[in-house]
């Protein structure tokens, strides 16, 4: 049985059915990684002989009855900044060498338990920062749908292994839209939770109170199976909510009459916009008002301050987080230093790659003394401004609708070249981080150049539920999540 064109789901059920083996499906995935690995550059780490023999493992609990999950048996692969235990996990990044935690994160730990089996671990912007997937340091992702293309970022791994058969279903994390737009540009289904259903302990850190670990996949359907395993309270993260979960899976119903999504103007007139790109999400809207829904225009007013908001806020905090690698506890340690002092010094210069210098420049400078008020504190103001009228909108409507990104995926280079542009690129997403809203980019055609198009959900706060209904009910009627592409 060829899996390359099945979700997630449909290989668990032929699994269960005794139609395919956990070790078959493993080997399948396996072998079309390493095929396209050495073109796309998707995967740092593929661990055939772990997941093989894991994989063994599984199918035996499985045929015993003791794994029930209607994702046990199926392959994963992971972003290589969620901790895996002896497993290298990287952040893409030269400083932390290969750094194999000692303990999983609580989201591999729960797909663990529930049968999944880990493949490999994907490349990404170095630790999480960047838009394209090209600063890492293990070397650009390519877009498999075009390899002159970057896959968008900073998880371009996670979705172009999707849209590239070399992975059934894949975690990423979000910080400001590096879920979906990757998946946006790929052409694969990419799930941003609310900010605290999904435990982030594990997740090496780039801006905490943004940062959201989620799903990218062919659908929603698989990514409301995912986030079954991975949502809940985790002791060990104290921003994780304790409350009722749903059952994500189960609530795709499909029904969406009567509910109001708003689409708002701001996109629409933003000059950035490509004329293709908004052809296709305003078309997406056609289809969801044909399945009940009404659509309406709304404004988003604070469009013009997100980008500096999330900026100063992201980089902030990355000052921060960033300030545990320095070349003593673990990872890379710099050979030419002399005293404490110097090694810090070189062991960040040499270990840390431009964008990351920068963004840690930029966020010690906006913390520093005199300026902290100017802009940091500046900044959390916009960002409890932003929140409150997203509260505002939601009150009468039940989702907002608008593109993912301003245009297709861009060629290889054209973004490091123009960094605001890079920066740009995140206008339609970064508010989601910035006020800890569920958001997912769907698959919704392609632009002259064969190119993807993704058109993006956004839900209110715990309203993940209805982000993947209406996710569901789109893609029940299109195909768009079903074209795939051969790795040239």
């Amino acid at each position: 049985m060829n899996i390359s064109e099945m979700t997630a789901l449909e290989i668990g059920a032929a699994i269960k059915e005794g139609k395919l083996t956990a070790t078959e499906a493993a080997e399948q995935v396996l072998d079309a990684a390493e095929k396209g690995n050495d073109k796309v550059n998707a995967y740092i780490t593929i661990c055939r002989e772990q997941a093989l023999k894991r994989a063994a493992e599984v199918q035996k609990k499985i045929e015993s009855g003791e794994l029930t999950s209607p994702l046990a048996g199926v392959p994963f692969s992971v972003k290589d900044n969620i901790c895996t235990k002896g497993i290298k996990t990287s952040c893409a990044s030269k400083i932390l060498g290969d750094f194999a935690p000692v303990y999983n994160a609580t989201v591999i730990q729960k797909l663990e338990d529930a049968g999944a089996v880990i493949i490999g671990k994907l490349n990404m912007d170095e630790f999480a920062m960047g838009s394209t997937s090209e600063t890492s340091y293990y070397g650009a992702v390519k877009n498999p749908w075009d390899l002159n293309r970057v896959p968008g970022g900073s998880s371009g791994g996670s979705a172009a292994a999707v849209a590239g058969n070399m992975a059934a279903v894949t975690l990423g994390s979000d910080t400001g839209g590096s879920i979906r737009q990757p998946a946006s540009y790929c052409g694969v289904t990419g799930f941003k939770p609310t900010y605290g259903t999904v435990s982030r302990y594990g997740l090496i850190a780039y801006a905490s109170s943004l940062d959201q670990i989620g799903p990218v996949a062919r659908d929603a359907a698989d990514c409301a199976a995912v986030m079954d395993i991975i949502s809940g309270k985790d002791s060990m993260d104290g921003t994780s909510l304790e409350m009722d979960y749903p059952s994500y899976l189960a609530s795709l119903t499909g029904d969406i009459k009567g509910m109001k999504i708003g689409m708002p103007k701001e996109c629409y007139s933003n000059s950035g916009l490509n004329a293709e790109v908004a052809g296709k999400t305003k078309a997406a809207a056609k289809v969801l008002e044909e399945a009940g829904a009404v659509v309406e225009e709304i404004s988003l007013p604070f469009l013009d301050y997100v980008i500096p908001a999330y900026y100063i806020i992201a980089a902030a905090e990355a000052s921060s987080n960033l300030s545990r690698f320095d070349g003593v506890k673990y990872g890379f340690r710099s050979e030419n230093y002399s005293g404490l002092n110097d090694l810090y010094c070189a062991s960040r210069s040499e270990g840390f790659g431009k964008e990351v210098k920068k963004r840690i420049l930029l966020g010690t400078f906006v913390l520093s003394s005199g300026y902290y008020d100017a802009y940091y504190r500046k900044a959390l103001k916009v960002k409890s401004v932003i929140k409150k009228q997203f509260d505002e909108i939601f009150s009468g409507y039940d989702l907002i609708l608008c593109p993912v990104a301003p245009t297709t995926a861009p060629e290889i280079g054209k973004s490091l070249s123009d960094p605001m542009a890079m920066y740009l690129s995140d206008i339609f997403t970064v508010s989601v981080n910035i006020a800890g809203l569920p958001g997912i980019s769907v698959p919704c055609g392609k632009d002259s150049s064969g190119m993807p198009v993704g058109v993006q959900l956004i839900g209110p706060a715990l309203g993940d539920v209805n982000v993947l209904n209406a996710a569901f009910a789109y893609q029940q009627r299109t195909d768009y999540h079903k074209q795939f592409t051969e790795v040239q």
